[in-house]
């Protein structure tokens, strides 16, 4: 059995029901944040083989994300929901990165019909006023498979949803660099300015740097 499904299972024996959860698109300076939430409600031989590739999602190249994607939303219940711009200038990006995870996982135990559950939270931070057993797994997108499938369909969402945005802003080649503060990305930033769907304060810093360079 693959090494991450070993891992939920030894979790998972004291609850019915394990739950991963993950998100991405924390550190770009434009789009939504995603957080998605995976229960696999059994672990026949037949799933496992299908996600042998099972990973973190950073470490899997985009055609295998998105074969694994549809694996993993049609062979679980999940829930995939995003953080806005909003959120994140207001609250800041792990507030509502934690707050998105949240709603995510709620969502995912409102369709079990067992509240009896234990949510693996990847990183080091525990959900906010959660009233679910919760623990937070450093590398869990690397040790359990409810995580890393997490990490993906919230990946490939994220990703999606760029590539669309990219579609009405261009300019900003997001469907490349899918919103990271890439030298190219920022070059456009201080050529055609901010749109609605970049992060303002996570760009305080280079316009910053960038005043001080005219000044040299």
């Amino acid at each position: 059995m693959n090494k991450r499904f070993n891992f939920d299972k030894e979790k998972q024996k004291d609850f019915d029901y394990l739950i991963g959860t993950d998100e991405a698109g924390r550190g770009p300076g434009a789009g939504p944040v995603f957080a998605a939430a995976v229960c696999f409600s059994s672990y026949n031989n037949d799933l496992i083989k299908k996600l042998e590739f099972l990973n973190d999602s950073k470490q899997l190249t985009e055609k295998r994300r998105e074969e694994l994607f549809e694996i993993i939303i049609n062979n679980s219940v999940y829930s995939i929901n995003q953080g806005s711009v909003e959120q994140i200038e207001k609250l800041n990006i792990l507030r509502t990165s934690l707050l998105t995870i949240k709603k995510s996982c709620c969502e995912v135990i409102g369709q079990l019909q067992s509240d009896k559950v234990l949510v693996l939270v990847d990183g080091n931070k525990k959900i906010p006023d959660f009233v679910y057993h919760q623990e937070f797994i450093i590398k869990g997108d690397v040790k359990s498979a409810a995580v890393a499938a997490a990490s993906i369909i919230a990946k490939v969402s994220r990703d999606r949803f760029m590539k669309e945005l990219d579609k009405e802003f261009p300019l900003y080649c997001w469907a490349e660099n899918k919103g990271y503060m890439t030298k190219s990305h920022l070059a456009a930033v201080d050529k055609y300015g901010l749109t609605k769907w970049h992060r303002r304060k996570f760009f305080e810093k280079h316009f910053e740097r960038s005043k001080q360079l005219s000044l040299l």
